[in-house]
């Protein structure tokens, strides 16, 4: 199976997803964060530099659960475009 390219709008969500993790990170190191989650440190960092933009739903639901974020908010900044207004 051949794996089409990422189209731009899909990595432009990869990078918000980065941002908003990286933001949610606050103070802990990313290692504390990645071994929390059970993930490898560099696969957080890849996330969070949008170098992987569209990680495993497992991958993202352990970030969620270790850092104040929803699965919603998560949801939210993936799906949204950002020249749409977000609502409710």
């Amino acid at each position: 199976m051949v794996r089409l390219p990422l189209t731009a709008e899909q990595l432009a969500a990869g990078k918000r997803l980065g941002m908003l993790l990286r933001e949610a990170r606050g103070t802990r190191t990313l290692a504390e964060v990645a071994h929390a989650a059970a993930i490898s440190p560099e696969t957080l960092r890849k996330i969070e530099t949008g170098r992987l933009a569209t990680p495993a739903f497992a991958t993202v639901a352990a970030l969620a659960r270790v850092l104040p974020l929803s699965l919603d908010e998560l949801a939210d900044t993936c799906l949204t475009p950002l020249s749409l207004p977000r609502t409710g």
